[in-house]
C-alpha cells in the first residue's frame, strides 16, 4: 500500500511539475501582458474609429480585452448582407420577372434561385479563397479553400471588427447577384442547364479573377490596399467588379444566342408593371447594404455612400423619365424604373468616394447616358438585350468607374489620402494621394479596359463551348410556347 501511495504521488508530482513547464513555455512564446489603461482605452477608439487595435500590430506585445469581433460592426454587416441577398431574392428576381412576357416569368424566378443555390456551394467550396485569400496579384490561393478558418475571428486583411464568417457571407451576396445579372440579356430563350453551366465557368473564368484583382489584398488593381498594385484603380462597391464584368459578358452572350424569335416583328412588352416598380423597390432599399455596407462598418464613410447612393438614385430616375417625357411626351414607370436602377449602378464603385455635388453629377449623367444606350444604341447595333442587362449594368458600370476618378475626394474617404504627409509606406500606405484629383481617371480608365477585355474574352470562350457540348438555346417550338411550363412544369399564372 505505502509503495502504491509513493508511486500516486510521485506521478502526480511529475504531472504536475510538467504543466508548469509547458504552462511556462507557452507564455514565453506568446505576448500575454495585460494591457495598460492607455492600451484600453485606444482600444475601445479603435473600436469607434473602425481602425486596428494594439494588439493588431505585426509587433504588439499586449493582449487586448477587444479581441474579438465587434458586435455593432458583426451586427451591420450580417444586416448589410441580407440587404444584398434581398435584392437578388426577391428584389432582381421580380424586376425581372415583370419584363418579360407571362409565359416566361418563372423561367427567371427558377434562374435566380438556381443561380443563388450553385455559386453558393462554389462560394464554400473554393470561392471566397480565390477572391480574399493571398495569392498572386491575378488570382487567391487556397488557404480558405471549404471556409477552412473562417471563423468568428476577423480577417486582419479587411477588417479588424468583422467577423470573417460575416465578412465571407456578405462578399458571396455580390456573387450570387452578379452571374444573376446576365440572364435578363438572354431572357426567354437561354436553356436552364446551359444557364447552370456557363454560370459555374464563368465565376471561374471571370468573376473571381476580376474581384480578386480589384478587391484583394494582394489584387493588381486594389488602389487602395495594396501598396504593390499596377493599376492603382477604386472601386468602393463593384462597379466594375459586378456590373462591367456581367454587363459586358450578358452583351456577348445575347450576341452569342441570337434574337429572340418575333424580335422587331411582335410586341414584346412586359407583362406586369406591378411587378417590374415593386422589384426595383426592393432593389433599391437593397442597394443601401451594397454600397452603404461596403465601407465594412456602421461609419462616417458608410454615411456619406448611404447619402450618395440615395441622390444619384432619385436624380436619375427622375432624369430618365423627364427625357422621356421631353421627347415622347409620356414619363413612364418602366423609365422611373430603369433610371433608378441606372443610377444605382453609376453611383456604386464612387459612392464611398464621391461628395453630394458628386452624387447629383453621377445622377444627371446616369439618367441620359444609359437612357440613349437602351433606345438608340441597341437599335442602332441591332442585338437582342432582353432586359437592357448591357445598356444599364456594362454602360452604367463603365460610365461610373470613369466618373469616380474624375469626382473622388479625399475629404469624403481619408483611405485616398494615406499618403498624404509621408513618403509611401508599403505596409501601410498607397499612392492614391499623388493622383486623386488630377490622373486617377487615367488609373480607372486603365482598369476598365482589362475588365471590358477579361469579360468579353472570357464570355465569349465559355459560351462557344457551353453551345458546342450542351447547346444554349431552347428549341423554336418550346420559345414560342414559352418556359415556364416546357422548362419548369408550372405557370406562373393559372387563369380558367
Amino acid at each position: 500500500m505505502k509503495v502504491g501511495l509513493f508511486i500516486r504521488i510521485s506521478l502526480f508530482c511529475l504531472f504536475f511539475a510538467l504543466g508548469q513547464l509547458l504552462s511556462s513555455q507557452t507564455s514565453a512564446s506568446s505576448p500575454s501582458a495585460s494591457p495598460s489603461l492607455e492600451q484600453r482605452v485606444a482600444d475601445l477608439e479603435a473600436y469607434v474609429n473602425n481602425s486596428a487595435r494594439g494588439a493588431d500590430a505585426a509587433n504588439g506585445q499586449a493582449i487586448s480585452n477587444i479581441s474579438g469581433p465587434g458586435p455593432a460592426h458583426n451586427a451591420w454587416m450580417m444586416t448589410c448582407a441580407a440587404l444584398v441577398l434581398f435584392m437578388t431574392l426577391p428584389g432582381l428576381a421580380l424586376f425581372y420577372g415583370g419584363l418579360v412576357r407571362a409565359k416566361n416569368v418563372l423561367s427567371i424566378l427558377a434562374q435566380c434561385l438556381g443561380i443563388a443555390g450553385l455559386v453558393t456551394i462554389i462560394w464554400w467550396a473554393v470561392g471566397y479563397s480565390l477572391v480574399f485569400s493571398h495569392g498572386s496579384p491575378f488570382i487567391g490561393g487556397l488557404k480558405f479553400a471549404f471556409l477552412r478558418g473562417v471563423d468568428a475571428h476577423p480577417n486582419g486583411d479587411y477588417s479588424y471588427w468583422v467577423s470573417q464568417n460575416v465578412f465571407a457571407m456578405y462578399q458571396l451576396m455580390f456573387a450570387i447577384i452578379t452571374p444573376a445579372l446576365i440572364i435578363g440579356a438572354v431572357a426567354e430563350r437561354m436553356k436552364f442547364a446551359a444557364v447552370l453551366v456557363f454560370v459555374a465557368v464563368w465565376m471561374f473564368a471571370v468573376y473571381f479573377p476580376i474581384a480578386h484583382m480589384v478587391w484583394g489584398i494582394d489584387g493588381w488593381m486594389n488602389g487602395v490596399w495594396n501598396p504593390n498594385a499596377k493599376i492603382t484603380a477604386i472601386d468602393f462597391a463593384g462597379g466594375t467588379v459586378v456590373h462591367m464584368s456581367s454587363g459586358w459578358s450578358a452583351l456577348v452572350l445575347c450576341i452569342l444566342l441570337g434574337h429572340r424569335i418575333g424580335f422587331r416583328k411582335e410586341v414584346m412588352a412586359p407583362h406586369s408593371m406591378v411587378l417590374c416598380m415593386v422589384g426595383t423597390g426592393l432593389l433599391w432599399v437593397g442597394w443601401y447594404g451594397f454600397n452603404a455596407g461596403s465601407a465594412l462598418a456602421p461609419d462616417g464613410i458608410a454615411a456619406n455612400a448611404f447619402m450618395a447612393t440615395t441622390l444619384a438614385t432619385a436624380v436619375a430616375s427622375f432624369t430618365w423619365a423627364m427625357l422621356e417625357y421631353a421627347l415622347r411626351g409620356k414619363p413612364s414607370v418602366l423609365g422611373f424604373c430603369s433610371g433608378a436602377v441606372g443610377g444605382l449602378v453609376v453611383i456604386t464603385p464612387g459612392c464611398g468616394y464621391v461628395d453630394p455635388t458628386g452624387a447629383i453629377i453621377i445622377g444627371v449623367t446616369a439618367g441620359i447616358v444609359p437612357f440613349f444606350a437602351c433606345t438608340k444604341l441597341k437599335s442602332w447595333l441591332g442585338y437582342d438585350d432582353a432586359l437592357d442587362t448591357f445598356g444599364v449594368h456594362a454602360v452604367g458600370g463603365t460610365l461610373g468607374a470613369f466618373l469616380t476618378g474624375l469626382l473622388a475626394t479625399a475629404s469624403v474617404n481619408p483611405n485616398l489620402s494615406l499618403s498624404a504627409t509621408a513618403p509611401l509606406n508599403p505596409a501601410t500606405q498607397n499612392g492614391l494621394a499623388r493622383i486623386v484629383a488630377h490622373t486617377l481617371w487615367l488609373e480607372q480608365s486603365k482598369a476598365i479596359g482589362v475588365i471590358i477585355v477579361f469579360a468579353v474574352v472570357g464570355s465569349a470562350i465559355i459560351g462557344a463551348i457551353v453551345r458546342g457540348l450542351i447547346g444554349l438555346r431552347i428549341a423554336p417550338d418550346i420559345e414560342r410556347q414559352g418556359l415556364d411550363i416546357n422548362q419548369h412544369g408550372e405557370e406562373g399564372y393559372i387563369t380558367s
